[in-house]
């Protein structure tokens, strides 16, 4: 599958990985991390985690370093990011443009801080200070700006000199480029999407349709904002109306349950806009909103976005549990049909239990990782082409008779002796 290498800076790397493992292997802390990490870097304020979940099976864990690091290309340029916490402290905060292995890394900027101080030291690298306002700026982080609690990089998000350039490009990164959806993310602004967005919608519309979920069109419903609050809420319409006026630019979000509401200001009124599924059966027409589709359906709907993007766009996207709610030749035929798509551009890395999906038609062996619980608590991360296997080879039947690890451990069912306490229930 050549098709499935993204030649980038001068490496490979892979569209597609799927993360297998048992419940409580690991999987899904993986992800977590690295979403505590992006939340950090984006908003600049300390997640709650790295101040309250640390590793539970040492009994010291709590006066230990916490280290989270990534690597990652954008724009061509390889970055490697990492930060170390120590009681809610951040202790050491690095960026580097990465050597790949093939040749020494280069510092961007190294910030420490291992003693209470008046200053937080900030180390750049010797080509940003050669511009004198990065040394002005260097000792006004390091005095005014950055916290004990908070991030050097994330003070980046206004700095326009070319001399941050480097900088700023691996922060946007976080910002726009590494994208994590767990079972319970949601697309914001779907109505707006459909409508302004004409190539997704087509692309929407005929994926719907091919899952056979039984939509045939998606409206977007547009009322005036008093229409939808009604006159018994007259006055949260006013303030939304107020708002919108005051800022023409933004989109607000209405609250619901399975439903996303989006109001925005149209040609100097304030509307509310929601999308809705027409089905079309013997009995004639019907139009349903989304709280009214199943499970499935909305889940499907939750993927076009980040599908769509990850086909145009050099983007990442991680998705815990991507089976959640759907059918498994459902999420068979859409992962098959990104596999096989030689236009793909970003990455689909994903943790599962859907067996139906080991095929080597699907994926290559390196593109198909095991997670494994060790004997002390920790995780261990593998991947199948360590097994060598031969490309014919029924993988779905090995890993489901053990052959590559990381399934559940299983007492034997037929010891146990249920019919002994439904017997004691009854007495």
């Amino acid at each position: 599958m050549p098709h499935h290498l993204y030649e980038v800076a001068g490496i490979n790397i892979l569209k597609l990985n799927a993360m297998y493992g048992a419940n409580g292997a690991g999987k899904s802390n993986l992800i977590k991390a690295l979403d505590i990490l992006k939340e950090f870097v984006v908003t600049g304020k300390m997640p709650v985690e790295l101040l309250t979940q640390t590793f539970k099976f040492d009994k010291e864990s709590r006066g230990k370093d916490i280290y989270l690091g990534v690597e990652f290309i954008h724009s061509g340029t390889p970055y490697y990011y990492g930060i170390t916490i120590n009681g809610g402290i951040v202790v050491e905060e690095e960026l580097q443009i990465s050597g790949l292995q093939k040749k020494e890394d280069k510092k961007l900027f190294l910030r420490t801080d291992y003693e209470i101080s008046g200053k937080i030291p900030i180390e750049f690298d010797e080509a940003i200070l050669k511009d004198p306002t990065a040394e002005l700026l260097r000792d006004f982080l390091g005095t005014e700006i950055v916290s004990r609690n908070s991030l050097v990089l994330t003070t980046f998000k206004n700095r326009n000199s070319l001399v941050f350039k480097p900088i700023v490009n691996a922060l946007n990164w976080f910002i726009y480029y590494l994208n994590i959806i767990s079972p319970n993310t949601k697309p914001r602004a779907q109505a707006i999407r459909f409508e302004r967005n004409t190539e997704f919608a087509n692309f929407a519309h005929e994926a719907i349709r091919a899952f056979n979920t039984g939509i045939k069109e998606v409206i977007v419903e547009t009322i005036p904002v008093e229409e939808y609050y009604g006159k018994d809420n007259a006055d949260e319409a006013a303030k939304a109306s107020s708002d919108l006026l005051a800022n023409p630019g933004r989109i607000q979000f209405f609250p619901g349950i399975d439903e996303e509401v989006v109001m925005v200001l149209e040609e100097g009124k304030a509307v509310a806009k929601r999308l809705l599924f027409t089905h079309v059966e013997d009995g004639g027409i019907a139009t349903f909103n989304s709280n009214e589709e199943s499970d499935g359906t909305r889940r499907l709907l939750d993927y076009l976005p980040p599908l769509f993007s990850a086909i145009h766009e050099a983007k990442v996207y991680i998705i815990d549990e991507i089976e959640r709610s759907i059918h498994p030749l459902l999420i068979k035929e859409m992962i098959s049909k990104f596999s096989a798509d030689e236009q793909t551009q970003g990455q689909m890395i994903f943790s599962t239990h859907e067996s139906t999906l080991l095929d080597q038609d699907i994926f290559r062996q390196d593109e198909i990782w095991f997670a494994e619980k060790k004997s002390d608590g920790a995780t261990e991360l593998y991947p199948l082409s360590e097994f060598k296997e031969h490309a014919t080879i029924d993988i779905r039947k090995g890993y489901l008779n053990g052959r590559y690890g990381a399934i559940p451990f299983l007492a034997n069912l037929k010891d146990l002796n249920w019919e002994h306490y439904a017997e004691a229930e009854s007495i």
